[in-house]
């Protein structure tokens, strides 16, 4: 936990909306680890702040499913198993496949447009094997399309199970293969989104996610 950056007490957020994202972000980035005991204590430390807004933030993770917290024991970061893994992947599946009919039926030429241009950045990331510029424009695209879906609850769903297997998606991502099969799969989700083809686009998303899943389980079990 020693790598968890202090709060700037300028920011404009309320204290305890800054302590939730920063705990969460230490979790899906993997600086807090699965299995790990959130010390109230020295969490509020390292954090720069009292002990409430961290009590706070962690009822938050636990109501996300990033943390869990055991009788008598306390607070601890969330682990998942192959089950956990499989049963949110369905889930985002089915929504990212709604979210890519929506936006077929939504989008206009400035958000083809947008998509294009963002395939094609990425395209460049991975020629150059820059991993946070890939893992970037890779959230850009599938931002654009959940925005383009016109239904705010859904992106935020979607969101939200996306950060739950994050430190999976780094692994998926920064392997070359995959993420040449990933701009494939990118390009195909595009042209059906311009051709306003509904089903075929959430197929594509359906497919996209169904392909991530099968590394993320590999990689699960590896690394029990």
């Amino acid at each position: 936990m020693d790598n968890i950056t202090k709060i700037n007490m300028d920011n404009y957020k309320p204290l305890r909306d800054v302590v939730f994202e920063s705990l969460r972000k230490a979790i899906v980035e993997g600086q807090l680890k699965p299995g790990q005991r959130m010390m109230e204590v020295q969490l509020a430390e390292q954090l720069g702040v009292s002990r409430t807004p961290v009590r706070e933030a962690i009822r938050k993770l636990e109501l996300e499913g990033l943390v869990i917290m055991l009788p008598r024991k306390g607070a601890y970061v969330a682990d998942m198993s192959i089950k956990d893994i499989i049963d949110l992947l369905e889930v985002r599946a089915a929504l990212e496949g709604l979210a890519a009919s929506l936006a077929a039926e939504r989008m206009d030429d400035a958000g083809i447009k947008k998509l294009k241009t963002i395939s094609k950045e990425l395209k460049k990331s991975v020629s150059e094997s820059d991993l946070k510029e890939i893992l970037k424009k890779d959230v850009e695209f599938h931002q654009c399309i959940f925005e383009a879906s016109g239904n705010k609850r859904l992106a935020q769903m979607i969101n939200a199970l996306w950060e739950q297997v994050y430190r999976f998606r780094e692994g998926y991502m920064s392997d070359y293969n995959a993420a040449l099969s990933i701009i494939e799969e990118h390009e195909s989700l595009i042209a059906a989104i311009e051709n306003g083809e509904c089903e075929n686009a959430a197929k594509c998303a359906k497919d996209h996610i169904e392909k991530a899943e099968q590394y993320m389980i590999d990689k699960a079990e590896s690394m029990k």
